[in-house]
């Protein structure tokens, strides 16, 4: 049964970083408990209708779980540059972008969000992953002109469906690739440019995320907000990576499409560069994602990290899975690059076989 979304009553209490204020809206059902979207509204009692109204522009999303970091100096966009897979020491004020830390075997360690306002470089990162990022970045300051804070109790992340930046708040865009804009210059190597990962973006996913004070949370989301699940389901659908959901410890980025979005392929030295250009230059990644397509008879949804078969053989895993209001079950996967494209699929999970069909999205 639909439950009712009220409007909201901005003098509810403050939020905190572990537990949103806007639970306290009517409606609002919690996202699963374990969940890296845990302690803001899963859904507000009609998750279809809040993806409907996010499709088409008319509501706002609780990402306030997100942790985020400020750094500000001089040096900070520099300094940015040389630890990250970006080409940040150009970024201008206002601009927006998304890198990576690589492992020193170029696979994905962290991915950020990265906003800088002329004065300092925001960062919004998993919740879960704020912490080890933070201890990370001390680490590496040496004498250089930064300052590190992590400013997640004072800020909070609201996703929108525009691809505009707000003229007085911090604001992260969502890539140009992945909103279905054109394409980031992201140079080139000897391999060629980043063109020949993605085969196609199976929907749009034209949306931003800006930084509000935490006591105007409940203000910014409005009267009709969505959760998290409408959030998902359109990432899903657009097969727009997300680390610790598309990735694991062994995820290069070239598999998930970030090379162009998050890696830019003539910049100078950082970790894992050298796996990163060797890739590119010389073969193609191990594995690659692609949209699966779910057999809605089945009535099942099935949970990351599900193994994914083609007749006997295990080829992948489930990265992502969503009811998507047009488009019903969907999955991203992650499968071995060399599975046939025109094959059908299984995903097998505790509970029973899916049947699946593959959309490509990352090139064999």
């Amino acid at each position: 049964m639909k439950l009712p979304v009220g409007s909201v009553d901005p003098s509810m209490s403050d939020p905190t970083p572990d537990v949103s204020a806007a639970m306290s809206l009517p409606g609002a059902v919690p996202a699963p408990e374990g969940s890296a979207d845990e302690g803001v509204p899963w859904h507000y009692g009609d998750p279809h209708a809040e993806q409907r109204r996010l499709h088409e522009g008319r509501a706002r999303v609780d990402l306030s779980h997100r942790g985020v970091i400020r750094i500000s100096g001089p040096d900070r966009l520099t300094w940015l540059h040389s630890l990250t897979t970006q080409a940040m020491d150009r970024l201008a004020p206002g601009e927006s972008t998304v890198c990576l830390i690589l492992s020193p075997h170029g696979h994905v360690e962290h991915e950020m969000h990265v906003i800088d306002d002329g004065e300092a470089a925001w960062l919004i990162v998993e919740g879960g992953a704020v912490g080890d990022l933070f201890a990370y970045l001390e680490s590496m300051r040496f004498m250089l002109r930064v300052e590190i804070e992590d400013v997640t109790a004072d800020w909070a992340v609201v996703g929108e469906p525009e691809q505009e930046v707000d003229p007085e708040l911090p604001t992260w865009l969502v890539p140009m690739d992945f909103a279905g804009l054109g394409a980031t210059d992201a140079g080139q190597d000897r391999g060629g440019d980043a063109t020949k990962y993605l085969d196609h973006r199976p929907e749009a996913f034209a949306m931003r995320e800006v930084l509000v004070p935490r006591a105007q949370l409940l203000e910014r989301l409005g009267a009709e907000p969505a959760g998290t699940w409408a959030w998902e389901s359109l990432r899903t659908a657009a097969a727009v990576p997300r680390v610790g959901h598309e990735t694991d410890h062994r995820t290069l980025p070239h598999e998930v499409g970030w090379i162009g979005p998050a890696v830019h392929l003539s910049k100078g030295c950082y970790r894992g560069q050298e796996a990163v250009a060797r890739v590119h230059n010389l073969g193609h990644p191990p594995r690659r994602l692609a949209l699966l397509h779910l057999d809605g008879g089945a009535e099942l949804l099935p949970a990351h990290g599900d193994p994914v078969f083609a007749g006997e053989r295990e080829i992948g895993w489930v990265a992502s899975a969503a009811r998507h209001y047009e488009w019903g079950p969907i999955a991203t996967a992650v499968v071995k690059r060399n599975t046939a494209t025109d094959i059908d699929l299984v995903v097998r999970t505790t509970d029973g076989d899916i049947a699946a069909s593959q959309e490509v999205v990352i090139a064999p």
